[in-house]
């Protein structure tokens, strides 16, 4: 990774910075969070993760840009690639890993695998891959119970080739809800471009999602997701993943989401868990 690309993402978060004071009318929000997964991939032992992501979002009228940064944390035998990052629904960060890889809010993680590995256990730790999401609302019903809406998103090779391909991604996707009172169902579809090197060949992938949201106060909503990413590589696997999330708001700004997922695949960890404090200034 270049410095050139490291400064990239932070020149874009300065740019935020300044746009917030200059518009009033905008929103920003600043959050962090802890995710942890454990899975076999495919492979005979246990890969452990940890992601620390530090959001920062900022909305206006019809548009959102959210800058995630986080800092990884991988136990494993050295078949492990990080390909994303991508977003649950309980508002956090996923890590997308593989053999040889949760986004975000717009993205999917992939799965591939590498032919190099080691017989000991290593632990890789640092800086992980700075993404940039940018959302529209395309249209939204007079009532506002139900919607339609566009994303992109931009993964930044910031990671070292330990943790990530160390190239850029790119995703765009689309996303739709219809509220039936306290209830709203959702739809998302996705298509990525991985960027793919020597020693770590990735195809692009498509990734889409169905979900369930439920309202359970002023406060307090809990949902699902079921999640599915095609597989990265030929020699990959497809990503299944079932999450149940929940927020809830502890102050007037503050907000408080956890989640838990269950792995369907050997695309996908075996289970994973996080949790995640976002608040508005």
């Amino acid at each position: 990774m270049s410095k050139r690309s490291l400064w990239i993402p932070v020149a874009i978060l300065m740019v935020l910075g300044n746009n917030v004071q200059a518009e009033e009318e905008g929103y920003l929000s600043l959050g962090v969070g802890l995710d942890r997964s454990s899975g076999k991939y495919g492979g005979t032992t246990t890969i452990e993760s940890t992601s620390i992501p530090i959001t920062l979002r900022y909305a206006r009228d019809d548009w959102s840009l959210k800058l995630t940064v986080p800092y990884l944390s991988v136990t494993g035998d050295g078949s492990v690639i990080i390909n994303g990052i991508r977003g649950s629904g309980s508002g956090g960060m996923r890590m997308g890993i593989g053999m040889g890889g949760g986004g975000g809010g717009g993205g999917g993680g992939t799965s591939t695998t590498t032919s190099t590995t080691t017989s000991t256990r290593v632990t890789n730790s640092g800086l992980g891959d700075v993404s940039l999401f940018a959302g529209y609302a395309l249209w939204q019903s007079e009532e506002g119970d139900a919607g339609l809406d566009a994303g992109a998103r931009i993964k930044f090779g910031t990671a070292s080739t330990t943790l990530g391909s160390g190239e850029n991604d790119y995703a765009m996707q689309v996303s739709s809800w219809v509220a039936f009172g306290d209830l709203t169902p959702s739809l998302m579809l996705g298509y990525q471009k991985l960027g793919s090197t020597a020693t770590a060949p990735l195809d692009n992938a498509a990734y889409g999602s169905v979900g369930m949201d439920y309202v359970l106060n002023d406060e307090s909503n809990m949902g699902m997701e079921y999640w599915y990413a095609q597989p990265a590589s030929a020699s990959g696997y497809a990503q299944r993943e079932l999450t149940l999330y929940a927020a809830t708001q502890i102050g007037d700004d503050t907000t408080l989401n956890a989640f838990v997922m269950k792995g369907l695949s050997d695309g996908s960890p075996d289970t994973g868990y996080g949790v995640s404090l976002s608040a508005g200034f």
